[in-house]
């Protein structure tokens, strides 16, 4: 399983989606007012239900990124600058095997995500608290 920004996994995706079986789009309170990032997330909505990619909405990416990015604690950049934080408002999980259900939990987020679908819920919302 493989995780990616979208930006850095777009034209990737576009010519192969069928290795993504997930997308998380991560906004919070702030994130709503932004027009841009809106008309964004709309397209890559539409680019998932055209290809029946999973979509999961995260409610504070900054969270995510603690989670996603465990392995990355040097901290500040050995360059001497600030470490900065990466763009995770789009993330895509693509697994390279054909069979997606080796995974458990993988297989029980997927299965959130139809169980939501059945239930009107096309994008479910994940409420990620602070630590």
């Amino acid at each position: 399983m493989t995780l990616e920004e979208f930006s850095a996994a777009e034209q990737k995706t576009e010519r192969d989606p069928d290795n993504v079986v997930l997308c998380l789009l991560a906004a919070d309170e702030d994130d709503d007012r932004d027009v841009a990032l809106q008309i964004h997330f709309t397209l890559i909505r539409a680019f998932c239900c055209e290809n029946d990619i999973n979509i999961l909405r995260v409610s504070n990416p900054g969270r995510l990124a603690e989670l996603l990015l465990l392995e990355n604690d040097a901290g500040p950049a050995e360059s001497g600058g600030a470490a900065q934080t990466p763009d995770l408002h789009c993330v895509l999980v693509t697994n390279p095997h054909s069979s997606q259900w080796k995974d458990p939990a993988l297989s029980q987020l997927i299965c959130f995500c139809r169980e939501s679908r059945y239930m009107d819920q096309w994008v479910p919302v994940i409420n990620l608290p602070e630590r």
